[in-house]
């Protein structure tokens, strides 16, 4: 058996931690049996990225009579726009697996583990020991029980995204932020698209007002179906049929070339055994971790999308950073601060987020105040053409302090970020109001939005 003074598990994140143990000297195992990146670089953030920004420019171009510009018409070479990005996407892994191969530290076990005891590991034909295990596995996509669906050859995001061929017509389970990325991004190059969403709206974890604005908005462009659910699926004349039943008991059959699963996601602790490493799981299968991201196994440490906290790769990077200090510096370890943590969805309209919703401020029972501004009422937002798109935030009435921002519309990933620094800086919303904004730049929506609220 191989011994190792730190293991990771999952080439996503956990490279973070890997690489800063292997510079300080330590000897590290990687394992992880696919491609080195995780899921964000291969299979989610970087290659739906890229894919959608092909689908913005498609959208551009389509709207550009808005502006008085007549496009002659144009083309889309989808396999070309696949293509290219498989190709830096799979460099970019490559280039990983061969620095850290190149590693002098670090050995690299490109196959699937499994716990077989207290920090010992199963990777293919041999055994591994780790004075430190760090648990970076990942989600995979949530299969629901369908009847016919094993027998159909559906997709998920992580084969969506390799697709070479447009489908003439996608039909999607699921109404969530995968569904909306990708709808767009389908739906912008040409394809039909059916959404069948079990809620009443789409991306429900939003905030209400978000949501019903986004599900209205994707209504007009696409056949939307909230409250109905996917009771069977059969094939029929080369194409995918989906009956859908509603809430009331009515069914609907919809037909289209691609089904995809998009139903969320499930962890990676049953693949792993974790059980028989002694490290606890929740009822939905995310490891248990305290505020250090410790396990509830000695010297195991857990972070990104298995933990459940956070699925963004953002959030993976910051558990990584806590993980590394408290493994590897114990005396000075410190609680994890997720203070401000944001999201984005790179739909369109884009959606962006940050703190508390007002569903969520009500529950608790706080007492808030909210301001509200719309794209159009801004110089750059009539300049746009952003009709649609708006600005809530939410504030303490009595402290002033900012409890939730929430963005819909033109660069909303991008405007949410100022808001983030005042809330992590424990700022109130005159740290907003208070500062110039450059006219007529798009932020002015977002001043706006603070100068707007009624305490």
């Amino acid at each position: 058996m191989k011994k190792y003074d730190l293991i990771v598990i999952g080439a996503g994140s956990g490279l973070n931690v890997s690489s800063a143990a292997a510079d300080r000297g330590f000897k590290v195992a990687i394992v992880e049996e696919g491609p080195m990146g995780g899921t964000c670089l291969n299979r989610g953030c970087i290659p739906s990225k890229m894919l959608i920004h092909s689908a913005d420019v498609a959208e551009t171009i389509r709207n550009a009579g808005n502006f008085g510009i007549n496009p002659k018409g144009y083309k889309v070479n989808f396999r070309k726009l696949v293509t290219r990005v498989n190709k830096i996407v799979d460099s970019d892994s490559r280039g990983i697996e061969q620095g850290i191969r190149e590693d002098k530290n670090t050995t690299l076990y490109k196959t699937r583990a499994r716990f077989i005891g207290e920090r010992t590991l199963q990777v293919g034909k041999e055994t591994i020991y780790g004075d430190k295990v760090v648990i970076a596995a990942g989600t995979r996509p949530l299969i629901p029980n369908i009847e016919g669906l094993e027998r159909i050859d559906f997709l998920t995001s992580t084969e969506a995204l390799r697709l070479a061929k447009l489908p003439k017509s996608i039909t999607f389970l699921g109404g969530g932020y995968i569904s909306a990325e990708l709808a767009h991004y389908f739906g912008s190059l040409g394809a039909k698209i059916t959404i069948i969403q079990k809620r009443d709206v789409l991306i429900p974890n939003e905030d209400e007002e978000i949501s019903a604005a986004f599900t209205k908005i994707f209504r007009k462009k696409y056949n939307v179906l909230t409250g109905f659910n996917a009771v069977k699926v059969s094939g029929k004349n080369k194409k995918i049929v989906a009956t859908v039943r509603g809430r009331n008991g009515g069914k609907k059959n919809i037909a289209s070339e691609k089904l995809i699963v998009a139903a969320g996601r499930i962890p990676n602790t049953d693949i792993l055994g974790v059980s028989r490493a002694g490290i606890g799981i929740d009822g939905n299968g995310f490891i248990k971790t305290n505020g250090y991201m410790e396990t509830s196994a000695k010297n195991v440490w857990a972070l990104g999308d298995i933990v459940g906290r956070y699925l963004f790769k953002h959030s993976a990077n910051l558990e990584s950073q806590y993980v590394y200090r408290n493994a590897f510096y114990p005396k000075k370890k410190r609680r994890i601060d997720y203070t401000a943590m944001p999201h984005a969805i790179f739909s369109s309209p884009q959606i962006a987020g940050v703190g508390m919703t007002e569903q969520e401020l009500r529950a608790k029972k706080i007492d808030y105040a909210v301001g509200k501004y719309s794209y159009m009422n801004t110089g750059m937002g009539a300049a746009i053409d952003e009709k649609e798109g708006f600005v809530k935030v939410l504030a303490d009435r009595r402290t002033r302090k900012i409890l939730g921002c929430h963005i819909i519309g033109a660069d909303a990933s991008t405007l949410i970020h100022e808001v983030i620094v005042a809330m992590k800086a424990g700022l109130t919303a005159d740290a907003i109001t208070d500062a110039v904004h450059i006219h007529p730049a798009l932020s002015e929506v977002v001043d706006r939005a603070f100068g707007s609220i009624e305490y």
